[in-house]
């Protein structure tokens, strides 16, 4: 599926487009996709995977044509459970080889549900009420993992569930380990069926259910949404996941010999479609680089003998990871094999990416993407003109326009060249709207268009540029202020190893910006200090933030994004008691998410004392922010 033009510029993707992707001879699913490269490179090694992330341990190694199996297997399995086309199996799971069977195997057999393992249980149980799942897919229990006792919780208020599978890591130990562990842990709770066991009674040779499956048919749910509040599932076709792998494929150009490692997870959408889907079409193999990814410290300390030894020529990763690896040496590696890193998810700071480049002397490309997207939209070219702090050209049959919308959301009409609006994308790989038709309200722009909620431009050849995050915004006065020049500003300084702005509430200005920074490990600054280096370093006056917090973590989820949400509640949290501590030493601030209104402060009294709460409502009244009143007694 790989095409034969280098992408080098906007005309390179306009003459690819000159053929309709209609006319293109692409799988109808990503069943169909797998089964192809099986049958151009069966022998070829298509998933590999390592437990631990030490240089030196064996990896478990499938060829193309093993790999068809398993998913057809998996497939197989679960249609025998019941799984129809227009009916999901919920996932639960870290990144193992069993996920993607399950991942492929879902998709072939019914609708496959991916589930962030580290979501709270009753945003779990909404999730699997919510894609009307009856099979689940986790993890036995197994020391150090707690999946199965969250799973355990839920079963009670998870009638609907027909079966629990459960993959078993002890199955992946050596077999000492292994009789040991099992023998300890005595057999699987009632009514849990052994993933291995289930799938290995299967015919690996052909789907049972005869089933033709079409492009349009729903192949995936993944939520999004961040860590809290109501997440929203997006349905994603098998169109849409096919075309996404081909063209992604066009700027990736994965081919066989390639190796791509794996760090993100297996419940989102890079994970799954840049070091997975994509990675197959192109025959590619996949490296699983331990259930945990980047979030195994073994697998950062070891990163580059990894890549060394696996020869990976491509990994994904967001700023947070990059910046992690700033504090790993490469020198001495043999990094040969990499062609090239791409960084999505979040932008990335101009200088992030130069000092990783310089110290690594690998090509980072930047990216952009989401999962209503399928997965990415835009991406610099490799073959051509990368511009650091773009991200990048829009891919081939992904449409991008910046829309201008009046206050109340309304199309107003489209941004000239380098004019700021709203971001918006359409075309095959763009979803058709949330599962939950309560979240569809207002996504839609100027017909088909699907507004991301980001702002940016497009230059005068093509190139995107992010401004910030139209609810990232800082607007003080009716100001607006991207937070991303604090950012930059901030990321010069040597000592800063990550930093994030966002605004607090100010009676006057409505907003101010401040500053959260979190140092290398061993260096050392003041937060007046790097408030000083902010102001030499900002040009726009009312961009100089109020305050730099230094914290021992940048707060990221799962996937890596820094998450501002938690950076904004504990800025209101932080005026609000400083406002409030006057009054009565006694009162403590908390800040939570709310359905209505966003964000909500609960202010804690000491007691109940009606002068007291006047007196309180009396100082907050000049703060947008709204609160609610509690007292102990």
């Amino acid at each position: 599926m790989t095409e034969s033009p280098m992408i080098r510029s906007l005309r390179d993707i306009e003459l690819i487009e000159r053929t309709p992707l209609a006319e293109r001879d692409l799988p109808a699913s990503t069943y169909e996709l797998i089964r192809r490269s099986a049958a151009a490179h069966p022998g070829a090694p298509a998933l590999s995977f390592i437990l631990q992330g030490t240089a030196d341990e064996p990896a478990y190694r499938l060829s193309y044509q093993e790999l068809l199996g398993k998913v057809t297997q998996t497939a197989n399995a679960f249609h025998r459970l019941g799984l129809r086309p227009g009916k999901a199996v919920s996932f639960l799971l870290p990144n193992l080889p069993q996920t993607h069977f399950t991942i492929w195997g879902g998709e072939a057999a019914g609708i496959v549900n991916a589930i962030n393992p580290l979501l709270e249980p009753e945003h779990i149980a909404e999730l699997i009420h919510a894609s009307d799942s009856e099979l689940l897919v986790t993890l036995a229990p197994f020391p150090g993992t707690d999946l199965w006792a969250k799973v355990e919780a839920l079963r009670g208020q998870l009638p609907e569930l027909k079966a629990v599978i459960c993959v078993d890591l002890a199955n992946l130990l050596p077999d000492a380990q292994r009789a040991a562990l099992k023998a300890q842990r005595g057999p699987l709770p009632d009514g849990v069926l052994d993933f291995d066991e289930l799938i290995a009674a299967c015919p690996a040779d052909h789907l049972e259910s005869a089933r033709d499956i079409q492009a349009d048919d729903i192949a995936s749910y993944f939520h999004t949404g961040g860590t809290t509040g109501t997440p929203k599932l997006a349905p994603h076709s098998h169109g849409n996941e096919v075309a996404m792998a081909y063209s992604m494929n066009l700027v990736t150009r994965f081919a066989p010999g390639d190796v791509t490692l794996c760090g993100l997870p297996l419940f989102h959408v890079n994970g799954v479609i840049v070091t997975g889907l994509t990675a197959f079409s192109g025959g590619a193999e996949v490296l699983l680089a331990t259930p945990q990814g980047y979030r195994n410290t073994a697998l950062i300390g070891n990163f580059w003998k990894i890549i060394e030894r696996h020869k990976v020529s491509f990994f994904s990763g967001v700023p947070t990871i990059y910046a992690g690896l700033l504090q790993v040496p490469s020198a001495g590696h043999d990094l040969s094999s990499l062609k090239y890193a791409l960084c999505g998810a979040a932008p990335m700071p101009v200088e992030l990416i130069r000092q990783f480049e310089a110290k690594t002397g690998l090509t980072l490309i930047e990216g952009y993407g989401l999962t209503e997207g399928t997965c990415g939209s835009c991406a610099n070219p490799v073959g051509g003109e990368r511009r650091p702090g773009s991200i990048g050209l829009r891919m081939p049959y992904c449409e991008v326009s910046i829309k201008l919308l009046d206050e109340q959301g309304r199309y107003l009409r489209d941004a000239a060249q380098n004019e700021i609006g709203n971001l918006c994308i359409r075309g095959a790989t763009v979803f058709k709207g949330y599962l939950q038709a309560s979240k569809n309200q207002g996504i839609w722009v100027d017909g088909d268009w699907f507004n991301t909620g980001d702002l940016g431009r497009i230059d005068a050849d093509g190139y995107i540029w992010l401004t910030g995050r139209s609810k990232d915004l800082i607007i003080r006065g009716g100001h607006n202020i991207d937070p991303q020049m604090i950012e930059e500003a901030l990321h010069k300084h040597p000592a800063v190893a990550m930093a994030a702005a966002v605004g607090k509430p100010d009676e006057k200005a409505g907003e101010l910006p401040v500053a959260y920074v979190q140092l290398k490990p061993g260096s050392q600054a003041s937060e007046a200090q790097l408030l000083a280096h902010a102001a030499a370093h900002i040009s726009e006056r009312a961009a100089v933030p109020k305050d730099v917090w230094i914290i021992d973590a940048i707060p990221v989820t799962a996937v890596g994004k820094t998450f501002k949400p938690t950076l904004r509640f504990d800025a209101i949290r932080r005026v609000y008691q400083a406002a409030l501590a006057e009054l009565d030493p006694g009162i403590r601030v908390e800040v939570l998410s709310d359905e209505r209104q966003g964000q909500l402060a609960h202010i804690q009294l000491p007691r109940r004392d009606a002068a007291l709460e006047r007196r309180v409502a009396e100082r907050l009244a000049g703060f947008a922010v709204r609160f609610q009143l509690h007292s102990s007694d």
